[in-house]
């Protein structure tokens, strides 16, 4: 069952720092882990990618680092800031706001309390 891609387009920069905070990553392999993560579910082109890192980057948040031997080919890496990792914290605790008030909304409270235990 597919998702609609309006749902992923608010979090692509949070889940792109998420996948950073745990190694430094280059573009493809960015795009490969939200494949396999997600089971196949979410797909980015590099078209959708590269302007959320290029953002991500203008605001501090992950910096570039190349990588291979001079006269080979590199590879650009990001690595996630310490700001990267305040700015994921925050939006980490914000979006647990957001689907537990969602989750209220869609299953109610008695639903919510069979679910929780």
């Amino acid at each position: 069952m597919a998702i609609d891609k309006e749902l992923l387009k608010g979090t692509t920069s949070t889940l792109v720092l998420q996948l950073l905070s745990r190694k430094k990553m280059y573009g493809y392999e960015i795009i490969q882990e939200f494949e396999i993560l997600s089971g196949g579910l979410f797909s980015f082109k590099e078209g959708t990618l590269y302007p959320v890192l290029h953002a991500l980057e203008t605001k501090g948040y992950v910096k570039p680092e190349w990588v291979g031997a001079k006269g080979s080919r590199q590879r650009k890496y990001y690595l996630i800031t310490k700001s990267g990792r305040n700015q994921l914290k925050s939006k980490k605790a914000e979006w647990q706001r957001f689907t537990s008030t969602i989750e209220k909304i869609f299953f109610g409270k008695e639903a919510l309390n069979e679910i929780n235990g």
